[in-house]
């Protein structure tokens, strides 16, 4: 926890300087040996090492949608570019298909981020996200949805939802996003229709959906 006495970034250089003792480039004995779990997509040939740590960028650059960064592409997308929408919320899809049935994002209308999120919108979140659950659910051959929000590089509000096929029980937690970006992408008419199944569903419980088939 930083201190009122601590100068701004002076915790993450302490931190960085803390971490020179590790073994960085040598092989190493991590807590947690990822290239044997099932879920990880990669194999290893027995060898792992720590890629060397840059130091603390700080402050740190701004983000897409920040004062000084680049424009919010959130804010400037329509309304006719999204699968569905209502007065306060909007959910879109990915540009190209992905090997997952279902990759959609979540953002508010409000130019926000989690912290400073309206409270008619915090009040919603909850819902909608198993709203946006089920309707994914509904595609059938569905194991899991994965609900997941960063926001490293973009400071508009966004919440990603992965559906994880049924059965493929490898594509299991943290690494689905890494399993979706290198497995077979979808053909364009399944990932289509799917979509569009879930826009329908979506719509059924209220607000619009811009999304049909043949509409793309």
């Amino acid at each position: 926890m930083t201190t009122e006495s601590e100068q701004p970034g002076e915790h993450a250089r302490s931190v960085h300087q803390n971490l020179h003792h590790l073994p960085f480039g040598r092989r190493v004995e991590p807590r947690y040996d990822f290239g044997a779990w099932s879920t990880f997509p990669y194999e290893f040939d027995g060898l792992q090492r720590i890629r060397v740590l840059d130091e603390p960028v700080l402050p740190e650059p701004p983000r897409k949608g920040e004062p000084g960064g680049a424009e919010c592409t959130a804010c400037a997308t329509s309304d006719e570019a999204q699968l569905w929408t209502d007065e306060l919320w909007r959910v879109h899809a990915l540009s190209e298909p992905s090997a997952s049935p279902a990759v959609v994002i979540l953002e508010p209308r409000a130019h926000c981020d989690l912290g400073d999120l309206p409270a008619r919108e915090s009040a919603q979140l909850g819902p909608l996200i198993q709203r946006i659950e089920r309707a994914i659910l509904g595609l059938g051959g569905v194991g899991r949805v994965h609900v997941m929000r960063w926001g490293d590089g973009a400071s508009h509000l966004h919440w990603w939802f992965l559906a994880r096929p049924e059965g493929m029980l490898q594509m299991r937690g943290a690494f689905m996003p890494i399993w979706d970006d290198v497995l077979p992408a979808l053909d364009h008419a399944t990932w289509q229709g799917n979509l569009a199944r879930i826009a329908a569903a979506l719509a059924a419980d209220g607000g619009t959906a811009h999304f049909t088939l043949g509409s793309e």
